[in-house]
């Protein structure tokens, strides 16, 4: 995939080498758009992106994955530098749609004039932990053949639990607030209250759009709705239940009540709690301001506002 990725680039420098320099590409401002996902794992994310990439042909505009060494959310100073500069001032990538496990990056900071739509899903923080518990260990139904990290442990959440296994220790969950927070230390000082309210902070303020897994098609309907330039078919794709769009963890077993009651016990998991309930008032206060149900069905709102009383009158 890496291979493939730099031969790809080449190709696009070698166009721009003969076409001329980079700043003769002038975009009209439709096409001036970049969306970042910056997708926390196991949210559904990849039945999501899948979406994207199904649409990007059609939709005209590029889908770039972000793969950072290890995975590693935290960029350090230099990359971010130069992430900056490639998400801004790579014309022919635009429109462009990047996603990948990274945390959030302040653009404004690095004196750029547009910023990019941040948008993000998040999930129930116990259910997003117990699906990465087993995913780890059995892999999914997208590549069921690649073999995981933790592969040959047999170990169920519960079991693990009762020891005080590290892999399934209140600290892990510790994980879509840093997301959300960034790139300040604070953000990963696990319990930090500061790091919390900071993601409180950028989520109503610096994302488009952040929807919760339960609710993945709304989210979706949403997004066509008010970004039609990239997710244009995008809900009629989603209930098409094709299986590009669907993604299983393989041999996950639900928690039971004890399981569940332990864990919601410590601090770490009332505050993870309290920003997936904020998300969650969040969303669904944009989805009650822009949909109404009929029939079981879910419709999005015509264009309620007009211009009137527009003077200087013409002639």
């Amino acid at each position: 995939e890496r291979a493939i990725a730099r031969h790809e680039v080449r190709e696009i420098e070698q166009r721009h080498t003969i076409d001329g320099p980079r700043q003769d590409v002038t975009l009209d401002e439709e096409d001036d758009v970049v969306i970042i996902y910056n997708r926390v794992p196991k949210t559904a994310s990849t039945s999501f992106t899948n979406i994207a990439y199904d649409l990007c042909a059609k939709n005209k505009y590029h889908v770039l994955h972000i793969n950072t060494t290890k995975n590693n959310p935290v960029m350090s100073l230099q990359d971010q530098v130069r992430f900056v500069k490639n998400v801004t001032s790579w014309k022919e990538m635009k429109p462009g749609f990047y996603h990948g496990h990274v945390s959030y990056l302040d653009f404004a900071k690095f004196g750029v004039k547009k910023k990019p739509i941040y948008i993000n899903v998040i999930r129930d923080p116990i259910e997003r932990l117990v699906s990465y518990y087993y995913f780890l260990r059995f892999g999914d139904d997208y590549r069921p053949g690649l073999r995981r990290r933790k592969q040959g442990d047999k170990k169920t959440f519960d079991e693990c639990v009762a020891a005080g296994g590290s892999d399934c220790a209140p600290e892990k969950l510790w994980l879509q607030i840093p997301f959300f927070c960034g790139h300040s230390s604070e953000c990963w000082n696990v319990g930090s209250r500061w790091a919390l309210e900071q993601a409180k902070y950028n989520l109503i303020n610096e994302y488009f759009l952040v929807g919760v897994t339960e609710e993945l098609e709304d989210f979706i309907m949403l997004l066509e709705a008010a970004l039609p330039r990239f997710f244009r078919g995008a809900t009629e794709l989603y209930r098409t239940g094709k299986k590009s769009h669907l993604r299983k963890t393989t041999e996950k077993k639900l928690p039971t009540k004890e399981t569940i009651a332990k864990l919601q016990q410590s601090e770490i998991w009332k505050m993870e709690n309290e920003f997936y309930e904020f998300a969650l008032e969040q969303f669904q206060f944009v989805r009650a301001h822009a949909v109404r149900e009929k029939d079981g069905e879910l419709y999005i709102l015509a264009q309620n506002f007009f211009y009137e009383k527009i003077y200087p009158k013409s002639t």
